[in-house]
């Protein structure tokens, strides 16, 4: 991924500014038109893809000839949630900021320019293969005094990746052991990897680490081998997003069906191997993760050339694989709550493919504490607007940046995981999602 690769991009960007904002036809209110975080807090045109686009362009033809730390930080002071490029294919050019954004951090990273924040977690992901920099060996903590497979020992027909947020932060580990309960429910051949698994690798390469991903992407394709899986699934919209869409485009082919656990339970509901029971009388407004949603279209590797039309213009052949946020995982996750009895959904202006970013993603949250907390504020003032009860989500990720956000408020707002409430309304056992 060169910058010099995406020299048409850069160069036919129209400065249209449609990428801050939704689209206007579908704008219900001046107060959520913002689709894009980093233009919002900022205000200031370096901050959005059309700033971000300049830069790169200026740099690879030689006008900036310097690196400085506001420059950095344009740079990476962004989560790659995707708005900008849904809004862009939505006005129909042929851009990808997105791939351009992540091209120019990779330049970045070349030149030694990085954040030292994020390169704590790099350092972590080479030492423990998390990105917390927790032991390897306690990776398994979640699931003690659950009985579930070790797929590095046994052959399964599902290997449910946990993933780095979900096995090491004890606020979550209540939703990793229920989403293994409920896949057990149906009778699911389910199995984890423990203490062998290892970081997927999605944010070493949207931080622009290129080799660090691909070492941590070789080693869960191996071990998804050697389980004999036919099915993998996530429990985090981040793993997902990197399985679904990062692997395919950097020719890595995992061979299994890749799922959320939200798909999956829907699948079984479906089937009717698992039926929601307990009413739960609660109003709720869901939250789209990005990398679950606009992020997590699979992935098409494009192979093709650049060819001039006219003296000055150049044109993709054949065309790129235009990624709309179309394809993403939407509808499991609020078919879910649609099945529970007694649970009403309502929806935020900003929803599906336009959905507004938690700010957890592509290491901001470690290293641009005021952009993640801005990003989370806006989206539980908007989840309030809507007279919701609750604020529901399928990724830690960004449950843990709203349930700190609220706690920094001081104020009170429940946050829930679509599988806690599944579970509850399955009348799960208590014992099992209790923190140990």
């Amino acid at each position: 991924m060169r910058l010099e690769e995406y020299h048409y991009e850069m160069s036919h960007c129209h400065r249209c500014s449609y990428c801050k904002f939704m689209p206007f036809q579908l704008m219900q209110s001046r107060r959520f038109a913002y689709n894009c975080p980093s233009i919002a807090l900022r205000n200031f045109h370096s901050y959005s893809a059309g700033g971000r686009v300049v830069l790169g362009l200026s740099l690879l033809e030689g006008r900036l000839k310097e690196y400085t730390d506001t420059m950095r930080d344009v740079v990476f002071e962004c989560t790659l949630c995707g708005a900008c490029q849904s809004q862009c294919r939505t006005y129909n050019y042929n851009l990808n900021p997105i791939e351009v954004m992540q091209a120019l951090r990779c330049h970045f990273v070349e030149q030694g320019e990085f954040v030292p924040e994020q390169m704590m977690i790099i350092e972590n992901l080479k030492r423990e293969d998390n990105v917390f920099g927790e032991p390897k060996q306690n990776r398994e903590d979640w699931a003690d005094g659950l009985v579930v497979k070790d797929a590095n020992r046994e052959k399964v027909d599902v290997l449910l990746h946990v993933g780095c947020r979900a096995s090491y932060d004890q606020d979550y580990w209540p939703v990793a052991r229920a989403a293994v309960a409920l896949l057990k429910m149906a009778g699911v051949d389910v199995g984890i990897a423990g203490k062998a698994e290892s970081c997927c690798g999605g944010r070493a390469y949207e931080m622009g680490f290129k080799g660090v991903f691909e070492n941590l992407a070789d080693d869960l394709v191996s071990r998804v081998k050697t389980s004999g899986a036919k099915a993998l699934v996530t429990l985090c919209g981040d793993g997902y997003g990197a399985l679904k869409q990062y692997y395919p485009l950097t020719g890595r082919s995992l061979d299994v069906e890749v799922l959320h656990i939200t798909e999956c339970i829907w699948r079984l509901i479906e089937e009717k191997r698992l039926q929601m029971k307990k009413d739960l009388p609660l109003t709720v407004t869901y939250h789209d993760p990005c990398h679950l949603g606009r992020r997590g279209e699979p992935g098409i590797p494009w192979q093709g050339e650049y060819t001039r039309l006219e003296p000055h213009i150049f044109a993709p052949v054949p065309e790129k694989p235009m990624y709309l946020g179309l394809n993403g995982c939407y509808e499991p996750p609020r078919n879910i709550l649609k099945a529970i009895p007694g649970v009403q959904l309502v929806e935020m202006e900003r929803n599906r493919i336009f959905s507004w970013c938690c700010g957890a993603g592509a290491g901001v949250w470690e290293a641009y504490e005021e952009l993640a907390s801005f990003s989370a504020s806006e989206r539980i003032e908007e989840a309030r607007s809507t007279g919701a009860e609750a604020l529901v989500t399928a990724c830690p990720w960004c449950e843990r940046n709203f349930r700190d956000t609220v706690e920094v408020q001081g104020t009170e707002y429940e946050i829930f995981d679509v599988v806690d409430l599944a579970y509850k309304s399955m009348g799960g056992d208590p014992r099992v999602t209790a923190n140990t």
